[in-house]
């Protein structure tokens, strides 16, 4: 069984995080943990995640928020090659989360390059820190499969999610899909909590 690695994305998840229920719900999984998590630095954060990917032979990733950006960024990388499939859940935009959070992230550019391996990106419609017009474009540049699961916010504890059961069935479908990289865009909210 391929391991799964949870990426956390700014200030970590902390305890009642639907990430952290999932390391103690999903057997193999381990997160991939950062020396600063209130000062991301992409410099920093990348050979972390690239050094889990090189342990873990090969995994399945499971990122939140900025962590959907770290994963994004193996576009390109040797590392890529190590991902089955990637749940990329509430992605930032940067300029939005800069704004809500400024001096914190130094993590350069959106990330815009295809990634290399299956892909389900997950978003809301009132999310603070992406738009779904925005959701949808990165969804498309990054060649992955775009869920809208309705009012749902940064789906993260503020947003009413802790266990978040039903993403498993989200990570479940990523594992079972064929290996074609087409995109579909669900424009009406799939499920939520």
């Amino acid at each position: 069984m391929s391991d799964l690695l949870i990426v956390p994305g700014l200030f970590g998840s902390g305890e009642g995080h639907w990430q952290q229920h999932w390391l103690q719900d999903q057997p193999g999984s381990r997160c991939v943990v950062q020396d600063d998590w209130d000062r991301p630095n992409l410099d920093n954060w990348l050979p972390r995640l690239e050094s889990a990917l090189e342990e873990a032979g090969e995994a399945y990733l499971v990122a939140h928020s900025l962590g959907c950006l770290l994963a994004a960024r193996l576009a390109g990388r040797s590392a890529a090659r190590r991902v089955k499939g990637a749940l990329l859940v509430a992605p930032c935009d940067l300029p939005a989360t800069e704004n809500l959070h400024p001096g914190h992230i130094s993590f350069g550019a959106m990330p815009t390059a295809p990634l290399p391996f299956p892909s389900i990106v997950v978003g809301s419609m009132n999310d603070a820190y992406m738009t779904v017009d925005r959701l949808t474009l990165f969804g498309r540049l990054w060649n992955a499969e775009t869920r809208n699961i309705g009012l749902a916010g940064h789906i993260n504890i503020a947003s009413g999610f802790g266990r978040w059961r039903t993403g498993y069935r989200l990570l479940e479908a990523l594992k079972t899909r064929p290996g074609d990289r087409r995109r579909s865009v669900s424009p009406r909210p799939a499920f939520a909590m």
